[in-house]
Protein backbone atom coordinates (compact mmCIF):
# COMPACT_ATOMS: atom_id res chain seq x y z
CA UNK A 1 0.00 0.00 0.00
CA UNK A 2 1.29 3.68 -0.94
CA UNK A 3 0.66 6.67 0.32
CA UNK A 4 1.73 9.68 -1.30
CA UNK A 5 2.44 13.71 0.10
CA UNK A 6 3.68 16.09 -2.44
CA UNK A 7 6.71 18.13 -2.06
CA UNK A 8 7.93 21.08 -4.36
CA UNK A 9 9.90 18.13 -5.67
CA UNK A 10 9.08 14.53 -7.72
CA UNK A 11 11.96 13.02 -6.26
CA UNK A 12 10.48 11.47 -3.37
CA UNK A 13 11.79 9.74 0.12
CA UNK A 14 10.26 6.62 0.61
CA UNK A 15 9.00 5.85 4.53
CA UNK A 16 8.56 1.82 4.73
CA UNK A 17 7.14 -0.49 7.50
CA UNK A 18 6.44 -3.74 7.32
CA UNK A 19 3.20 -5.27 7.41
CA UNK A 20 3.97 -9.40 7.52
CA UNK A 21 5.22 -11.01 10.83
CA UNK A 22 7.17 -13.88 11.27
CA UNK A 23 4.63 -16.46 11.81
CA UNK A 24 3.16 -18.85 9.62
CA UNK A 25 -0.69 -18.03 9.17
CA UNK A 26 -3.01 -19.05 11.76
CA UNK A 27 -0.70 -17.66 14.60
CA UNK A 28 -3.12 -16.17 17.07
CA UNK A 29 -2.44 -12.14 16.97
CA UNK A 30 -4.70 -11.25 19.68
CA UNK A 31 -3.14 -8.71 22.03
CA UNK A 32 -2.51 -9.35 25.59
CA UNK A 33 -1.88 -6.76 28.16
CA UNK A 34 -0.03 -7.16 31.39
CA UNK A 35 0.97 -3.71 33.00
CA UNK A 36 2.46 -1.56 30.90
CA UNK A 37 3.27 -4.43 28.52
CA UNK A 38 1.41 -5.60 25.35
CA UNK A 39 2.15 -9.10 24.49
CA UNK A 40 1.51 -10.50 20.85
CA UNK A 41 3.58 -11.68 17.80
CA UNK A 42 4.33 -9.13 15.82
CA UNK A 43 3.48 -6.69 18.28
CA UNK A 44 6.67 -4.61 17.60
CA UNK A 45 7.92 -6.09 14.61
CA UNK A 46 6.57 -4.25 12.51
CA UNK A 47 3.12 -3.13 14.09
CA UNK A 48 5.08 -0.78 15.82
CA UNK A 49 6.58 1.03 12.56
CA UNK A 50 3.16 1.07 10.63
CA UNK A 51 1.57 3.10 13.88
CA UNK A 52 4.70 5.54 13.48
CA UNK A 53 4.21 5.94 10.30
CA UNK A 54 0.19 6.97 10.94
CA UNK A 55 1.56 9.38 13.90
CA UNK A 56 4.05 11.10 11.61
CA UNK A 57 1.55 11.94 8.66
CA UNK A 58 -0.96 12.74 11.10
CA UNK A 59 1.53 15.23 12.76
CA UNK A 60 2.61 16.73 9.29
CA UNK A 61 -0.37 17.24 8.78
CA UNK A 62 -1.44 18.93 11.43
CA UNK A 63 1.43 21.34 11.79
CA UNK A 64 1.19 22.00 7.88
CA UNK A 65 4.83 21.32 7.40
CA UNK A 66 5.82 21.61 3.62
CA UNK A 67 8.72 19.19 2.19
CA UNK A 68 11.02 19.75 -0.81
CA UNK A 69 11.11 15.88 -1.89
CA UNK A 70 7.76 14.16 -1.95
CA UNK A 71 7.17 11.46 0.21
CA UNK A 72 5.73 8.20 0.16
CA UNK A 73 4.50 5.99 2.97
CA UNK A 74 4.92 2.41 2.24
CA UNK A 75 3.13 -0.89 4.20
CA UNK A 76 4.82 -3.43 2.69
CA UNK A 77 5.24 -7.28 2.79
CA UNK A 78 7.91 -9.80 1.79
CA UNK A 79 10.25 -8.70 4.73
CA UNK A 80 9.54 -11.41 7.13
CA UNK A 81 9.98 -15.25 6.48
CA UNK A 82 11.16 -16.76 3.03
CA UNK A 83 9.54 -13.20 1.29
CA UNK A 84 13.36 -12.61 0.50
CA UNK A 85 12.14 -8.58 0.24
CA UNK A 86 10.12 -9.42 -2.41
CA UNK A 87 7.68 -5.76 -1.50
CA UNK A 88 10.71 -3.92 -2.15
CA UNK A 89 12.23 -5.24 -4.56
CA UNK A 90 8.97 -4.56 -6.69
CA UNK A 91 8.94 -0.95 -5.45
CA UNK A 92 12.43 -0.28 -6.90
CA UNK A 93 13.01 -2.89 -9.98
CA UNK A 94 9.22 -2.74 -11.37
CA UNK A 95 6.57 -0.41 -9.87
CA UNK A 96 6.04 2.42 -12.13
CA UNK A 97 7.49 4.71 -9.89
CA UNK A 98 10.83 3.81 -9.18
CA UNK A 99 12.64 6.23 -11.23
CA UNK A 100 11.54 8.89 -8.33
CA UNK A 101 13.14 6.83 -5.53
CA UNK A 102 15.88 8.90 -4.28
CA UNK A 103 16.17 7.59 -0.67
CA UNK A 104 14.83 5.29 1.73
CA UNK A 105 13.74 4.58 5.52
CA UNK A 106 12.58 1.92 6.96
CA UNK A 107 10.47 1.70 9.85
CA UNK A 108 11.54 -1.65 12.04
CA UNK A 109 12.26 -2.32 15.44
CA UNK A 110 11.80 0.33 18.54
CA UNK A 111 14.99 1.46 19.96
CA UNK A 112 15.20 5.37 18.11
CA UNK A 113 19.07 5.85 18.74
CA UNK A 114 19.85 3.05 16.90
CA UNK A 115 20.66 3.44 13.01
CA UNK A 116 21.03 0.67 10.69
CA UNK A 117 23.45 1.49 7.80
CA UNK A 118 24.29 -1.62 7.04
CA UNK A 119 22.37 -4.65 5.42
CA UNK A 120 23.08 -7.77 6.47
CA UNK A 121 24.14 -10.23 3.86
CA UNK A 122 21.41 -13.35 4.05
CA UNK A 123 21.27 -16.67 2.20
CA UNK A 124 18.48 -19.25 3.39
CA UNK A 125 18.27 -22.31 2.06
CA UNK A 126 15.40 -25.30 2.14
CA UNK A 127 17.36 -29.12 2.11
CA UNK A 128 15.31 -32.05 0.99
CA UNK A 129 16.95 -35.31 1.64
CA UNK A 130 14.77 -38.09 -0.59
CA UNK A 131 15.46 -41.61 -0.12
CA UNK A 132 13.55 -44.97 -0.88
CA UNK A 133 11.64 -45.76 2.34
CA UNK A 134 10.04 -49.03 3.64
CA UNK A 135 8.86 -50.63 6.95
CA UNK A 136 10.59 -50.33 9.75
CA UNK A 137 10.75 -53.76 10.84
CA UNK A 138 10.92 -55.92 6.75
CA UNK A 139 13.10 -53.15 5.37
CA UNK A 140 15.72 -52.55 8.39
CA UNK A 141 19.02 -51.61 7.17
CA UNK A 142 17.59 -48.63 4.25
CA UNK A 143 19.41 -45.56 4.45
CA UNK A 144 16.76 -42.89 5.99
CA UNK A 145 16.29 -39.58 5.16
CA UNK A 146 15.52 -38.55 8.51
CA UNK A 147 18.84 -40.17 9.87
CA UNK A 148 20.98 -38.41 7.46
CA UNK A 149 19.06 -34.83 8.05
CA UNK A 150 19.50 -35.67 11.54
CA UNK A 151 23.41 -36.23 10.83
CA UNK A 152 23.43 -32.68 9.07
CA UNK A 153 21.77 -31.11 11.95
CA UNK A 154 24.48 -32.34 14.65
CA UNK A 155 27.26 -30.77 12.15
CA UNK A 156 25.66 -27.41 11.83
CA UNK A 157 24.85 -27.45 14.99
CA UNK A 158 28.94 -27.84 16.28
CA UNK A 159 29.65 -25.47 13.10
CA UNK A 160 32.00 -22.36 14.61
CA UNK A 161 31.70 -18.97 12.74
CA UNK A 162 33.49 -15.95 13.78
CA UNK A 163 32.35 -13.09 16.05
CA UNK A 164 33.86 -10.31 14.01
CA UNK A 165 32.71 -9.98 11.15
CA UNK A 166 29.72 -10.98 13.29
CA UNK A 167 28.20 -14.49 11.31
CA UNK A 168 25.58 -16.80 12.45
CA UNK A 169 23.35 -19.38 11.58
CA UNK A 170 19.85 -21.12 12.50
CA UNK A 171 18.22 -23.96 11.68
CA UNK A 172 14.51 -22.72 11.79
CA UNK A 173 12.32 -25.54 10.87
CA UNK A 174 12.80 -29.45 10.23
CA UNK A 175 9.94 -32.05 9.08
CA UNK A 176 9.54 -35.18 7.48
CA UNK A 177 8.40 -38.62 7.18
CA UNK A 178 5.58 -40.39 7.29
CA UNK A 179 4.86 -42.52 10.32
CA UNK A 180 6.76 -43.83 13.48
CA UNK A 181 7.09 -47.57 11.73
CA UNK A 182 8.01 -46.47 8.38
CA UNK A 183 11.88 -45.48 7.22
CA UNK A 184 11.05 -42.11 6.00
CA UNK A 185 11.39 -41.07 1.93
CA UNK A 186 12.00 -37.25 2.52
CA UNK A 187 13.00 -34.77 4.88
CA UNK A 188 13.65 -31.14 4.54
CA UNK A 189 15.30 -28.50 7.25
CA UNK A 190 15.66 -24.41 6.62
CA UNK A 191 18.80 -23.26 7.43
CA UNK A 192 19.33 -19.41 7.75
CA UNK A 193 22.80 -18.07 7.26
CA UNK A 194 24.08 -14.15 7.89
CA UNK A 195 27.18 -12.39 7.95
CA UNK A 196 28.21 -8.91 7.41
CA UNK A 197 30.68 -10.22 5.11
CA UNK A 198 29.87 -11.13 1.81
CA UNK A 199 33.28 -13.24 1.97
CA UNK A 200 32.59 -15.17 4.79
CA UNK A 201 29.18 -15.58 4.29
CA UNK A 202 30.24 -17.57 1.08
CA UNK A 203 32.58 -19.62 3.17
CA UNK A 204 29.87 -20.21 5.99
CA UNK A 205 27.41 -21.73 2.84
CA UNK A 206 30.35 -23.36 1.42
CA UNK A 207 30.24 -25.65 5.14
CA UNK A 208 26.95 -25.86 4.62
CA UNK A 209 27.27 -27.38 1.67
CA UNK A 210 30.34 -29.92 2.82
CA UNK A 211 28.08 -31.20 5.95
CA UNK A 212 25.42 -32.19 3.33
CA UNK A 213 27.17 -33.84 0.73
CA UNK A 214 29.17 -35.65 3.63
CA UNK A 215 26.21 -36.83 5.86
CA UNK A 216 24.43 -37.93 2.48
CA UNK A 217 27.98 -40.09 1.91
CA UNK A 218 27.45 -41.19 5.38
CA UNK A 219 24.25 -42.45 5.46
CA UNK A 220 25.11 -44.23 2.21
CA UNK A 221 27.72 -46.19 3.27
CA UNK A 222 26.84 -47.42 6.49
CA UNK A 223 23.58 -48.29 4.45
CA UNK A 224 25.85 -49.69 1.48
CA UNK A 225 24.59 -53.41 2.03
CA UNK A 226 20.89 -52.39 0.91
CA UNK A 227 22.08 -51.42 -2.13
CA UNK A 228 19.45 -48.17 -2.10
CA UNK A 229 20.47 -44.43 -1.22
CA UNK A 230 19.60 -41.39 -0.23
CA UNK A 231 19.83 -38.09 -2.13
CA UNK A 232 19.81 -34.27 -1.07
CA UNK A 233 19.28 -31.28 -2.93
CA UNK A 234 19.83 -27.57 -1.87
CA UNK A 235 17.50 -24.76 -2.98
CA UNK A 236 17.84 -20.87 -2.07
CA UNK A 237 15.02 -19.28 -0.91
CA UNK A 238 15.99 -16.05 0.29
CA UNK A 239 18.77 -14.15 -0.35
CA UNK A 240 18.27 -10.44 0.59
CA UNK A 241 21.77 -8.88 -0.52
CA UNK A 242 24.08 -6.96 1.40
CA UNK A 243 25.57 -3.44 1.87
CA UNK A 244 25.89 -0.44 3.62
CA UNK A 245 25.06 2.97 3.65
CA UNK A 246 28.29 5.36 4.11
CA UNK A 247 28.45 7.20 7.75
CA UNK A 248 28.93 10.17 6.24
CA UNK A 249 25.97 10.23 3.91
CA UNK A 250 23.35 12.96 4.39
CA UNK A 251 21.00 10.57 5.29
CA UNK A 252 22.81 8.82 8.04
CA UNK A 253 23.78 11.83 8.87
CA UNK A 254 20.93 13.18 9.70
CA UNK A 255 19.19 10.57 11.34
CA UNK A 256 22.27 10.61 13.68
CA UNK A 257 21.58 14.48 14.62
CA UNK A 258 17.77 13.78 14.61
CA UNK A 259 18.89 11.58 17.96
CA UNK A 260 21.16 13.56 19.62
CA UNK A 261 18.56 16.09 19.25
CA UNK A 262 15.71 13.77 21.24
CA UNK A 263 18.01 12.99 24.16
CA UNK A 264 20.24 10.05 22.61
CA UNK A 265 23.94 10.99 23.29
CA UNK A 266 25.40 8.02 21.76
CA UNK A 267 23.18 6.58 18.44
CA UNK A 268 24.38 3.56 17.13
CA UNK A 269 25.08 2.43 13.36
CA UNK A 270 25.00 -1.22 13.23
CA UNK A 271 23.89 -4.13 10.85
CA UNK A 272 21.10 -5.32 10.05
CA UNK A 273 18.75 -7.53 7.82
CA UNK A 274 15.65 -5.12 6.71
CA UNK A 275 14.10 -3.88 4.12
CA UNK A 276 16.87 -1.44 3.85
CA UNK A 277 19.22 -3.98 2.86
CA UNK A 278 17.24 -4.03 -1.05
CA UNK A 279 17.49 -0.01 -2.12
CA UNK A 280 21.30 0.03 -0.31
CA UNK A 281 22.78 -2.56 -3.04
CA UNK A 282 20.88 -0.70 -5.27
CA UNK A 283 22.78 2.07 -4.53
CA UNK A 284 20.65 4.15 -3.44
CA UNK A 285 21.19 6.06 0.52
CA UNK A 286 18.43 3.63 3.17
CA UNK A 287 18.99 3.10 6.58
CA UNK A 288 16.38 1.76 9.19
CA UNK A 289 15.39 2.98 12.01
CA UNK A 290 13.33 2.65 15.51
CA UNK A 291 9.75 3.59 15.61
CA UNK A 292 10.15 4.51 19.60
CA UNK A 293 8.90 2.31 22.87
CA UNK A 294 10.83 -1.14 24.07
CA UNK A 295 9.91 -4.39 22.61
CA UNK A 296 12.05 -7.56 23.20
CA UNK A 297 11.22 -11.17 22.42
CA UNK A 298 10.96 -10.45 18.79
CA UNK A 299 10.28 -13.57 16.11
CA UNK A 300 8.70 -15.65 19.36
CA UNK A 301 5.13 -16.09 20.89
CA UNK A 302 5.87 -14.13 23.86
CA UNK A 303 7.19 -10.71 21.77
CA UNK A 304 6.09 -7.70 23.77
CA UNK A 305 6.22 -3.70 23.53
CA UNK A 306 6.02 -1.38 26.00
CA UNK A 307 4.76 1.95 24.85
CA UNK A 308 6.46 4.15 27.60
CA UNK A 309 8.35 7.10 26.12
CA UNK A 310 7.63 5.74 22.83
CA UNK A 311 6.41 9.36 21.60
CA UNK A 312 10.63 10.02 20.80
CA UNK A 313 10.28 7.16 17.83
CA UNK A 314 7.83 9.37 15.67
CA UNK A 315 9.91 12.72 16.81
CA UNK A 316 13.18 11.12 15.94
CA UNK A 317 12.00 10.02 12.79
CA UNK A 318 10.50 13.42 11.48
CA UNK A 319 13.53 15.10 12.55
CA UNK A 320 15.51 12.89 10.71
CA UNK A 321 13.45 13.83 7.25
CA UNK A 322 13.19 17.76 7.97
CA UNK A 323 16.75 17.34 8.25
CA UNK A 324 17.73 15.26 5.70
CA UNK A 325 14.83 17.48 3.03
CA UNK A 326 16.73 20.82 4.24
CA UNK A 327 19.89 19.43 2.78
CA UNK A 328 20.81 19.78 -1.04
CA UNK A 329 19.52 17.47 -3.68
Amino acid sequence: MLGWRAGASPDALVIAAHLDISFEPGVKTKVRKERSRCYAPGIADDSRGLLCQLALVEAMNHARIKTQRTLVFVANVGEELLGDLNGVKYLFRESPHRERLKAFISIDGTAPDRVVNGGTGVKSYRITVRGPGGRSWGNFGCPSATQALGRMIARLAMMEVPAEPKTTYNLGRIGGGTAVNAIAEEAWMEVDLRSEAPAQLDRTELKLMGAMRLDVEEENTLRAASGRKVIAEAKLVGNPPAGQTKVDDPLVRAALDAARATGHASPRLSFGSTDSNLPISLGIPAITVGGGGRGENAHSLDEWFDPREAWKGPQTLLLTILNYDGQPR
